[in-house]
């Protein structure tokens, strides 16, 4: 998933601005990703969408766009234009579904190996160049020094590279570090740590009230925030080793709250999704 697709802005009280593509996504794979081949009408796309503030028109702009990225397939039925998810939506939320569910939010099992990356690129391909640090950061990777990132443990990030056709311009190694070196001062030289807890106190202050308050009337709304909030929050969090980490870091509560509210709104969610949505098999 790109750093594009998430989100970018923080509102006032800390919430972040979702951006209508990062809330499609979390629909689909809250709704689609698990259910087999299926595609849904753009109708009950508009009706939950607004539940969390998205116009129709950002809707239907949103749903022309992803398709044009090759995220999204269109299928006519009738006068009704349904909408299903591509191989490459497909890995995208995949691979968000490992961050979300199986990846914890703190490492507790890093063994003391380092990803390193190369690259140097010419200022005309400034746009690749751009793309290339949105993916790194999406899977770990920090900016030891201008064309030198790192991330902890072995990061499988060729993949990556080759997909942006950088493959040329890129070295990529494994590696430990010497004694000499203060690990922990290279981590907070390396990544913005008070922005990365700043993320994970707010979701959790946030979260933790919707928690007191009960399920509400609205499961499928709030889980779409919920998912798409977590996804923002840990973003920019590269799951550094948790020995390296403050003692007080605020990564643990905030997971717990978010599973929390997870388990409480899957259920409710999952049988107000099936009277709301009108799906079909994807041809």
């Amino acid at each position: 998933m790109e750093d594009d697709d998430i989100s970018d802005t923080d509102s006032i009280d800390g919430a972040p601005q979702l951006r209508p593509q990062s809330l499609m996504l979390a629909f689909f794979g809250n709704h689609v990703l698990e259910e087999g081949e299926l595609c849904v009408y753009s109708g009950s796309i508009i009706d939950v969408l607004g539940r969390v503030g998205v116009g129709e028109q950002a809707v239907r702009s949103t749903l022309t766009r992803m398709v044009g990225r090759g995220l999204l397939r269109r299928q006519r039925e009738g006068r009704k234009m349904y909408f299903g998810l591509t191989e490459q939506a497909t890995r995208v939320l995949q691979d968000g579904r490992v961050r979300i569910w199986r990846n914890g939010a703190v490492n507790d099992d890093w063994d003391g190996d380092w990803t390193l990356l190369g690259f140097s690129l010419p200022e005309s391909r400034q746009r690749e160049r751009h793309d290339l640090r949105s993916r790194l950061v999406w899977s770990g990777f920090g900016a030891l020094y201008s064309g030198l990132w790192i991330a902890p443990g072995r990061v499988d990030v060729a993949a990556v590279v080759a997909e942006l056709g950088l493959t040329a311009h890129v070295k990529i190694f494994h590696a430990s570090a010497d004694a000499a070196t203060d690990i922990g001062l290279m981590i907070r030289e390396t990544w913005d740590l008070e922005s990365v807890a700043a993320r994970y106190v707010s979701f959790d202050k946030r979260w933790t009230a919707h928690l007191n308050a009960g399920p509400g009337d609205d499961p499928i709304g709030a889980r779409l925030r919920l998912v798409s909030e977590w996804l923002w929050t840990i973003r920019t969090d590269p799951r550094l080793p948790g020995r390296h980490l403050p003692p007080d870091w605020p990564a643990r509560p905030a997971q717990e709250t978010f599973r929390k509210v997870a388990d409480q709104t899957t259920a409710p969610a999952r049988r107000l999704a099936h009277e709301l949505l009108d799906t079909m098999p994807l041809r």
